[in-house]
């Protein structure tokens, strides 16, 4: 398991349909060693704090692996690593096999693995298309969000080795399967309540399918 590009942007201006938008979602490739820190890499920066980064979004991690069948999905579309807008483009790591709360140490930094990638309307605006949002949604391959729990230098190549496993915790491809096509799986609503890891905004989104509001009878 490695990094196989590391990739940082600063706050851009982008237009869509019509209308100017501010993204830090073009992210690019860099040599070298970047330092990780607890809320972001040094030379990235999110543009929309209430949706983007944070401590529980602190780096987007997406699989490599990934790339080859969004080159049969997207075939007239250039897809250097960075496009789906991750800081890490990962080899071995996969959804179905990621719990959340384990760990990875990364040369001399540590992660946790937090959630999936819930898509935003800026994804449709770097690759000028609506129906990105749905496919990518409907694909699985959301990638994952991780934590920084101890800050280091990174950079492409590096290793990703496992630190600690939560074999008991809900899995990335899980939570996917929770918000798109299994949304009241009770088994899986407790199982991902239940992991210790799990964001409080997840946390509260499952159980609400858990307990559905009452309906008032008039």
């Amino acid at each position: 398991m490695r990094i196989v590009s590391l990739n940082v942007a600063l706050p851009r201006l982008a237009t869509y349909k019509g209308a100017t938008i501010q993204t830090g979602i073009f992210k690019k490739p860099v040599t070298g060693r970047v330092m990780l820190r607890s809320l972001n890499l040094d030379g990235d920066q999110q543009a929309d704090l209430s949706v983007h980064g944070g401590p529980y979004k602190a780096v987007y991690a997406y699989p490599s692996e990934h790339y080859e069948f969004w080159r049969q999905e997207l075939p007239q579309t250039d897809l250097p690593w960075g496009v789906f807008g991750e800081n890490f483009t990962t080899e071995g790591l996969f959804e179905e096999d990621l719990h959340i709360g384990e760990r990875f140490r990364v040369s001399s930094a540590v992660v946790i693995v937090r959630q999936p990638r819930v898509p935003c309307y800026k994804l449709a605006a770097k690759f000028q298309r609506d129906d990105i949002l749905e496919r990518f949604l409907l694909s699985g391959r959301s990638g994952f969000y991780l934590s920084v729990e101890q800050e280091g230098e990174v950079g492409a190549g590096d290793t990703i080795e496992l630190v600690q496993r939560q074999p008991d915790a809900v899995t990335i491809a899980e939570m996917n399967r929770l918000y798109v096509r299994d949304k009241y799986n009770v088994a899986l609503l407790n199982k991902a309540v239940a992991s210790p890891a799990l964001p409080d905004d997840w946390r509260r989104y499952f159980l609400r399918r858990l307990v559905p509001p009452a309906v008032t009878r008039s």
